[in-house]
């Protein structure tokens, strides 16, 4: 019995390990949530950045799609903001995002007037000197965030996004507002860590079958 088991294991631990490898990958590129706002509004962005390789992640540039106006960041400790033109650069002041590492950067930007769907291109820099350019179309290796702006409903907030958080004024946000979107962006999960991980667990009941059938017979 123990002697079945071990197999059993075995032919697990393979499966297991697929499923890793594509939920690693399918969580590792740079990001920016929400997927989805409305027009015209001022909403706050989660721009979210793992660093991939043993080198450390020293800067990240990041181009407002067309029709969309940065307005403001928070603070992030140490790192330095640069805004040039429609570029937005978070520049690490100490030792950047470490490899096994994220970070994420929050701003606010106002949306286009009209609905549609914006890619958001960013270029993220590594100690070493190398440059990962997160513009490409989704499904290619490296691709930029799509977010969906669908045409906005009357409201009584002045057209201020769902996820905005109200910084006019004290330039921050409070820490119910940071919180609320942290929350939210971690809700997401890709739709490719469940389907590999069904195949994975399809993929070892199939192998376990087939070994009683084979200790059976």
């Amino acid at each position: 019995m123990n002697r079945l088991f071990r197999k059993i294991a075995a032919l697990a631990a393979p499966a297991a390990a697929a499923l890793l490898l594509f939920a690693a990958v399918a969580s590792a590129h740079v990001t920016v949530s929400p997927a989805q706002s409305s027009t015209g509004a001022w909403e706050t962005y989660t721009l979210k950045v793992p660093s991939e390789k043993e080198s450390a992640t020293v800067q990240v540039d990041l181009r407002m799609p067309a029709g969309a106006e940065f307005k403001q960041y928070e603070a992030t400790p140490g790192w330095e903001v640069t805004v040039e033109g429609n570029k937005v650069s978070w520049i690490a002041k100490d030792g950047g995002i470490q490899a096994g590492q994220f970070q994420r950067f929050y701003f606010t930007a106002k949306n286009p007037d009209s609905a549609g769907d914006i890619a958001w291109d960013a270029y993220q820099h590594y100690a070493d000197g190398s440059l990962v350019q997160w513009s490409g179309e989704p499904g290619s290796e490296s691709p930029h965030s799509i977010t969906a702006i669908a045409e906005a409903s009357g409201s009584a907030d002045g057209g201020h996004g769902h996820g905005a958080a109200d910084m006019s004024g004290s330039g921050t946000m409070t820490m119910d507002e940071h919180q609320a979107i942290v929350e939210k962006e971690g809700t997401g999960t890709s739709p490719m860590v469940y389907i590999t991980l069904g195949i994975s667990l399809v993929s070892f009941l199939l192998a376990a079958i087939a070994l009683l059938r084979g200790k059976q017979e």
